[in-house]
């Protein structure tokens, strides 16, 4: 396991797969590193790439109104993106892409330690916990593997692109909010 400094200079070095040559920004992450919860998505969009955060377009600015909301605070998460550099035309990662970005992401994970991982959408839901699933079957539950407890959901670009994906994607982000609540209470108890 490589620390973050090691981490970041791997990232930005990165030749695995073409994206490496058309990005402008590496986009590695976003928050705190000792963060209790940590969010997955898909890969940089315009924004991510030009700024080199992830979320920071649209789909963040949904995000962060969602944590604003639920009084998720800035503390309680730390964000990140299957791929690293952003796929042309926003375009979901290939499969070989994203297996040549996942051992960047196994390492994020390896360092934060998350007690909670969402996955916000089905790129991210399909590789880390399973390549068949249907997002709109499998999102709200909760799945606990390898001491992770692991919530899908739908990713916050799909609502602003479907209306209908907002009351679901609510309901799980406040059961996402009660098992921080109650992971972060067994902690300090």
């Amino acid at each position: 396991m490589l620390g973050w400094e090691e981490l970041i200079e791997e990232c930005s070095n990165c030749r695995r797969c073409s994206l490496g040559n058309s990005r402008t920004n590496i986009v590695i992450g976003r928050g705190n590193r000792k963060a209790p919860m940590m969010l997955v998505g898909e890969g940089p969009g315009e924004q991510e790439d030009k700024q080199g955060l992830p979320f920071v377009g649209p789909a963040g600015k949904l995000l962060d109104l969602l944590f604003k909301a639920l009084n998720i605070r800035e503390e309680d998460y730390y964000i990140a993106n299957i791929v690293k550099c952003r796929p042309p035309g926003n375009r979901v990662p290939l499969a070989e892409e994203a297996e040549q970005c996942l051992p960047f992401l196994r390492n994020q994970v390896a360092l934060i330690r998350p007690k909670i991982i969402v996955c916000l959408g089905a790129t991210a839901a399909k590789y880390i916990i399973d390549k068949n699933l249907s997002i709109s079957q499998i999102r709200g539950q909760w799945i606990e593997r390898k001491g992770y407890w692991i919530m899908p959901t739908f990713h916050p670009a799909a609502l602003l692109r479907d209306d209908s994906k907002k009351v679901p994607m609510w309901e799980d982000f406040k059961k996402v909010k009660q098992k921080l609540e109650d992971l972060c209470q067994n902690r300090s108890s």
